[in-house]
C-alpha cells in the first residue's frame, strides 16, 4: 500500500518542552501505522497574525534549535514554514520539509529560494495554495519549483478558498487537479476551517468541521493530511479556534486511516 503523509504538531512553537511532549505522544500514535509517514510540525514565527499584539513565536534561531532537538531526541522528521527568501537555507539545514505559507505562494523569490535550498539539502518543499488561487493555477508554482528540484520533492497543499468575507470553502476536486501536475496534494485539515479575521483581531474557526472535511479529502484522493494539535487548544497562543485537542488525535487518525485503507484497497 502506498504511504500517506501526516504533518502534525502545534501551530506555533510555544516551548521546547511542549514540542517534545506533543511530538512524543504523536510518535507513539503514529507508530501503530506503518503506512504513514509522520512529520512533526512547529512554526518558529507566525508572520501573518491579525494583531500586532499576537504571539509570533521564538524566532528563526531559537525555533530552529528547538526543532533540531525534537528531530534528534525523538528521531522524527520535522517541518516548519519560512517567510523570507533569505531564511530558506538556514531552515533547510535543519528541517526535512520547508513550507511556504499560502499568502506567499505566488512569490517567485520565495519558491525559487525554497527550491534551491531543498536541492542543496535534499529536502521537500511544501507550498500551500493561496486562498485566492484556483487549483489549476498551482501548475505555475510547480513549474517554478521544478527549476531546481524534481516533482517528487514538491507538495501542494489545499487549505480552502476565500468565499465572501471571513469564510473558506474546500473544493474536493482540487486534489485531483493538483495531482495532475505530477506532485503530491496535501489537505490542510485545520486551516481550511478557519474564519480569517472572524474574531476581529484574531482568526475564528469551525473546529467541529475538521474531521468531516478531512474524511472527504482522504476519500477524494489527498496524499496526506496536515493538521495542528494542542494539549489545551483554547489556551493555544496561535489558531486556538482550529487546533485539535491532542487527546483526540488518536481517534481522528484511526478514522482517517480506515477511509484511506478502503480507498486504496
Amino acid at each position: 500500500m502506498k504511504k500517506i503523509d501526516f504533518f502534525v504538531g502545534t501551530c506555533v512553537i510555544e516551548s521546547k518542552q511542549m514540542c517534545l511532549d506533543v511530538g512524543a505522544r504523536l510518535k507513539e500514535i503514529f507508530s501503530k501505522y506503518p503506512e504513514i509517514n509522520f512529520t512533526y510540525k512547529g512554526s518558529f514565527d507566525k508572520a501573518n497574525r491579525s494583531s500586532i499584539e499576537s504571539f509570533r513565536g521564538p524566532g528563526l534561531e531559537n525555533g530552529l534549535k528547538i526543532l533540531e532537538e525534537v528531530k534528534k531526541e525523538l528521531d522524527v522528521p520535522v517541518i516548519t514554514d519560512f517567510h523570507l527568501p533569505s531564511q530558506a537555507m538556514d531552515v533547510a539545514s535543519v528541517v526535512d520539509t520547508l513550507q511556504i505559507p499560502a499568502f506567499l505562494c505566488r512569490q517567485t523569490d520565495m519558491i525559487l529560494a525554497g527550491a534551491e535550498a531543498s536541492k542543496k539539502y535534499q529536502r521537500q518543499l511544501k507550498i500551500k495554495k493561496g486562498q485566492f488561487l484556483s487549483p489549476e493555477e498551482t501548475g505555475n508554482i510547480v513549474e517554478k519549483a521544478n527549476e531546481y528540484i524534481s516533482k517528487d520533492q514538491i507538495l501542494l497543499t489545499e487549505r480552502g478558498t476565500s468565499f465572501g468575507y471571513n469564510n473558506l470553502v474546500v473544493d474536493m476536486a482540487s486534489f485531483q487537479i493538483m495531482k495532475s501536475f505530477g506532485v503530491r496534494a496535501i489537505h490542510d485539515a485545520t486551516h481550511c476551517v478557519q474564519r480569517p479575521g472572524g474574531l476581529g483581531k484574531t482568526t475564528g474557526g469551525k473546529r467541529e468541521q475538521i474531521l468531516t472535511l478531512a474524511k472527504a479529502a482522504v476519500a477524494a484522493g489527498a496524499d496526506g493530511i496536515f493538521m495542528e494539535v494542542h494539549p489545551n487548544p483554547d489556551q493555544a497562543k496561535s489558531d486556538a479556534s482550529t487546533s485539535l485537542p491532542l487527546d483526540q488525535a488518536d481517534e481522528i487518525i484511526s478514522k482517517l486511516m480506515k477511509i484511506y485503507k478502503a480507498t486504496e484497497a
